[in-house]
């Protein structure tokens, strides 16, 4: 929510019904005479309780709040932030997994910070937002526990039973106010519980947590269509991505000049459905893009079997020297790395030499193997879907992710996927998967509603909005668009 449009605090405070009306002058009077936040202020003077805070600066910043109290931080993943860095903009890593990063801020809506983090990561970060003060304490004790050479640091109000789980012994923490609620701890991000509120309130957890989703899969997802075919005479197809308008239309121009068939994007998103689209023989891909990094666009395909051959030149003028370029290498299976401003000469060369080992690779050189890999993935689906009939859900999930592995830019295996994880409870890893079949088809109707539904029942209610408002032009006929503005004129 941009920063003009989001509501003040204390009126959210008042709304919700966490303080009084004289209790908010007293408050405000307070921050006057010495500037600091809200809501910790509001905690300090015992007006109301970390969840109820927390709520109200969910409602305020649209991301879920995070309750520091009750969760479980391994401190290897504090390797991440350097202590400087987390005490300058209050921010911890509470959770590290895969690709991905749970990060606790203060302030939430810091994108810069989230974009840096994603940058030097490689990771994908979910912002949660804290309360202040609470925050500023977690990170000196966590960062404190690191340096002494712990393993974790836990906080006060974890469940003994959930310890144990985990094989860590409960230990003596600093008092700390009292945080009902929902437990949020390291592999609860993956459970579902049964007394899960489902009513549409805010829920106040590091992910959200839900019983299965109510999800739509009546409507079928049409087949993509083929590859365009190479021109006569073509001699190959080069995907060029570059948000930089001059660079991208100089780079098409000398790349058409030598005879190569350019298709192009200025976004990565965008670079995602050409791939999908014309299987370039070669991508060259500029570091820093809007939506989605050139990083994130190149280790995607490179772990996948139907892209994985096809050669990366990324280009940057962020990063430079060796050491860099073989990072890169290491790390995302960047195939050459040119850096910003270059000569184009070094380009042409590096095109060339990048065409002709492509050709001379192992990998599939003709489009009847990129075809039986389609089959494959297609294949996959099928298996699970008759894991599905018999009840068994893990082995249709595991084979909806083998599905992904060969073809992780096929929209109907993250859709199908992310409803069977709705219908085990997995709800973030199906919000993930929506996610991503959105990104592939932005227009595809039952992903928007779909994932609409799963924010709203998370309890997410900012980001069900903002999922209703773009379904309702994709909708299929005016009574469906007329019931969902209906609906939201419910949820605003």
């Amino acid at each position: 929510m941009p920063s003009s449009e989001k509501k003040p605090l204390g009126k959210i405070l008042l709304q919700q019904k966490l303080v009084s009306q004289k209790q908010l002058d007293e408050l405000l009077k307070k921050q006057q005479a010495e500037p600091g936040r809200l809501a910790s202020k509001a905690l300090d003077a015992g007006y109301t309780n970390e969840v109820g805070l927390l709520k109200a600066l969910s409602e305020q910043s649209g991301v879920p709040g995070i309750d520091l109290q009750q969760v479980v931080i391994a401190l290897g993943n504090l390797d991440l932030v350097p202590k400087e860095i987390a005490e300058k903009h209050l921010i911890i890593p509470v959770l590290v997994r895969d690709d991905r990063i749970f990060l606790a801020m203060a302030d939430p809506e810091d994108k810069r910070i989230v974009d840096e983090l994603e940058f030097v990561t490689g990771k994908k970060v979910f912002p949660y937002v804290a309360i202040h003060s609470t925050l500023r304490q977690v990170i000196e004790a966590a960062y404190g526990a690191r340096a002494r050479g712990g393993q974790y640091w836990q906080g006060p109000n974890v469940p003994a039973d959930y310890l144990a789980s985990l094989g860590i012994a409960p230990e003596p923490s600093p008092p700390a106010p009292e945080a009902p609620g929902p437990v949020v701890v390291e592999d609860r991000f993956s459970e579902s519980t049964a007394d899960d509120d489902l009513s549409g309130e805010m829920r106040i957890d590091a992910a959200p947590q839900a019983a299965p989703a109510v999800f739509d899969d009546t409507q079928e997802i049409p087949v993509p269509t083929a590859a365009a075919p190479r021109p006569a005479g073509s001699q190959g197809t080069i995907l060029v991505v570059d948000d930089e308008e001059e660079i991208r239309k100089l780079v098409i121009r000398v790349l058409e000049e030598r005879g190569f068939r350019v298709v192009s994007a200025d976004r990565g998103l965008e670079a995602l459905r050409i791939v999908k689209e014309h299987s370039p023989d070669l991508l060259v891909l500029d570091a820093m893009l809007p939506e989605v990094h050139g990083f994130d666009i190149c280790r995607r395909l490179k772990g996948s079997a139907k892209y994985g051959h096809i050669p990366v030149i990324m280009i940057s003028a962020v990063y430079r020297g060796w050491r860099f370029a073989q990072d890169l290498k290491n790390s995302y299976g960047v195939d050459y790395f040119i850096e910003k401003p270059f000569r184009i000469s070094d380009l042409l060369d590096t095109v060339e030499r990048a065409m002709k080992n492509g050709r001379q690779s192992a990998a599939p050189p003709d489009p009847s193997a990129n075809k039986k890999l389609s089959e494959d993935a297609e294949k996959e689906l099928d298996l699970g879907v008759e894991r599905y009939k018999t009840g068994d859900i893990d082995g249709a999930i595991a084979h909806l992710k083998k599905g992904v592995s060969i073809d992780p830019l096929s929209h109907k295996l993250h859709y199908h996927l992310a409803l069977l994880f709705g219908k085990k409870g997995l709800i973030y890893q199906a919000v993930q998967e929506l996610e991503t079949a959105v990104d592939l088809q932005p227009h595809h109707f039952q992903s928007l509603k779909n994932l609409a539904v799963l924010y709203q029942k998370a309890g997410f209610k900012l980001k069900a909005v903002e999922m209703w408002e773009r379904a309702i032009p994709e909708a299929p006929d005016e009574q469906t668009r007329k019931g969902i503005k209906e609906h939201l004129v419910s949820l605003l």
